[in-house]
């Protein structure tokens, strides 16, 4: 008698996985741009040294708010979690803000007090320190952007709790040079893409 062996045929199933290239643009110097512009220009009203005026609104929606809107929504198409999430949130605290100005002139909120506008500071002040504490494993020119923004929020919180004038235009100064930072950063992010070597230095992260 023969005795007939089945042997099961072992269908070997070869797992492949399909990279994509990533060949879009870096982002980051356009939301660093309409944040560092737009805080400028904020900045220069609260220290007095212009007036709060459409000019800075407009600036707010477009530049500040829509231009880091989508410069986060790029980020995260390069899986950058820290340049998503900070692009979008500044992009939409920049509309907030203006939504802030625009709803009281419009009958349908009540103005925001002194106290309130504080608060409101605060949050984003505890925000973006967890931010910067992020930063340390980034470039130097970042933690200097991220830490005076820490500090322009401390201030201006300060100054609304307080009601003391004097600290806005210190703040106000405080974020001229803040907004200056984020425009360099910028700056340097594009032109040392486009050299291809260091023109504007960040002080690159090294891990020790």
């Amino acid at each position: 008698m023969f005795a007939l062996t089945y042997k099961p045929k072992m269908i070997m199933q070869e797992h492949t996985h399909t990279r994509i290239l990533d060949t879009s643009a870096n982002p980051a110097p356009l939301g660093l741009l309409g944040f560092g512009m737009t805080t400028v220009l904020l900045n220069l009203a609260n220290a007095g040294l212009i007036n709060l005026s459409a000019m800075i609104m407009a600036m707010g929606i477009i530049i500040g708010g829509l231009a880091q809107v989508i410069a986060g929504i790029l980020e995260s198409k390069k899986n950058n979690t820290f340049g998503m999430t900070a692009f979008l949130s500044y992009g939409f605290f920049w509309l907030s803000l203006v939504c802030i100005w625009i709803l009281p002139k419009t009958g349908y909120a009540v103005a925001a007090d002194e106290v309130s506008m504080g608060y409101y500071l605060t949050l984003w002040g505890i925000y973006t320190f967890f931010m910067f504490i992020a930063t340390f494993r980034l470039n130097r020119g970042l933690q200097v952007v991220f830490g005076l923004v820490v500090l322009l929020f401390a201030l201006l919180a300060i100054a609304d709790f307080s009601g003391n004038h004097d600290i806005k235009i210190v703040a106000g100064y405080e974020g001229i040079i803040c907004g200056l930072s984020a425009m360099y950063v910028s700056f340097a992010n594009i032109l040392n893409e486009v050299f291809g070597r260091t023109v504007l230095p960040l002080g690159p992260y090294t891990k020790k």
